[in-house]
């Protein structure tokens, strides 16, 4: 007999419970076919495929007992605060959006504004998932969108290669940046769990979360564990206190951010995309830490050998 769909949502609680012997789980990437990309001008086209896809997870749930819960994804791409702030968004046509930096200096910073977040591209978002929820119903599971911590959105603002010189030449005004940054997502991130409730998907990957936030934490795999404490740990302590804990992806080469990870007061899921090497290293050392779902990239044991495409 399946499961309902609270004994599967459940299963993820009880996972990111380190007392409990739920100590894996079972997800199918089941093939739901191609999405639009996350354009604005495709947004009739994105909200019927979080439509479609919904349903038909809904539907997959009926003969596939895994532990996925069904779930209506809007899906957005990492540019949407920076867009907010400012920065122009570059639409490839056959890739994801990306922001373009709208300042490169340090004294660039005090002419930035703090956004709107129910006008502009943030004020968007809501429209669109109120459309989108009226259509699957105000019950519906639904996937917070992609959120960037505060630093990784300042990096997104700040031209790069200026905005890591300033780590060490400007650092007020990256701190004042980063609080900026910070400021929009609370405020974002207030009104998203007023309008649609704790219980929700991570953006990525694809878990259950009552409770807490979950974001991305990329950056930091270019600059010192010290610059970690100084520039990002206050503000990801700072939303994992006032959510209720925090599930953190980081696809970056930040072995040596390990131990600022761990002390996270909160953490509830760590996600690392890395060689499986580092994985099996990575187990180990947060296992007493918070939850773990790791993805392993490039060629694996299993694979290697297996015959190239033609």
């Amino acid at each position: 007999m399946f499961r309902t769909l609270a004994q599967r949502r459940k299963t993820w609680i009880d996972f990111q419970d380190l007392t409990s012997p739920v100590n894996r789980l079972a997800l199918v990437l089941y093939d739901y076919g191609l999405r639009p990309w996350p354009y604005p001008d495709r947004w009739d086209a994105r909200v019927d495929w979080a439509v479609s896809l919904y349903e038909r997870q809904l539907e997959t749930a009926q003969w596939l007992d895994d532990d996925r819960v069904p779930a209506a994804n809007l899906h957005t791409g990492t540019e949407i605060f920076a867009a907010a702030f400012g920065c122009k968004v570059a639409y490839p046509g056959d890739n994801m959006p990306y922001a373009l930096p709208a300042i490169e200096q340090a004294g660039d910073v005090a002419r930035l504004r703090l956004p709107s977040i129910t006008e502009g591209p943030l004020g968007e978002i809501f429209e669109q998932t109120d459309r989108l929820r009226e259509r699957v119903g105000h019950d519906a599971i639904l996937h917070l969108p992609d959120i960037q911590s505060p630093f990784d959105i300042a990096a997104l603002i700040w031209k790069k290669e200026d905005f890591l010189i300033a780590l060490i030449d400007e650092p007020e005004a990256v701190q004042e940046l980063v609080g900026m940054t910070r400021a929009v997502l609370t405020s974002f991130l207030d009104e998203w769990f007023r309008r649609y409730g704790h219980s929700y998907i991570a953006h990525y990957p694809d878990y259950y979360m009552e409770g807490g936030v979950t974001l991305s934490e990329d950056e930091v795999g270019a600059i010192s564990p010290a610059q970690f404490r100084t520039f990002c740990l206050d503000s990801l302590q700072f939303l994992s206190d006032r959510y209720g804990g925090m599930g953190l992806h980081c696809c970056a080469n930040a072995h040596h951010q390990w131990e600022g990870f761990a002390s996270i007061r909160g953490l509830r899921m760590l996600n690392l995309i890395q060689p499986l090497p580092l994985l099996e290293k990575a187990y180990p050392f947060f296992e007493k830490t918070t939850a773990q779902m790791h993805f392993p990239f490039g060629e694996q044991p299993h694979t290697s050998g297996w015959p190239g495409p033609g």
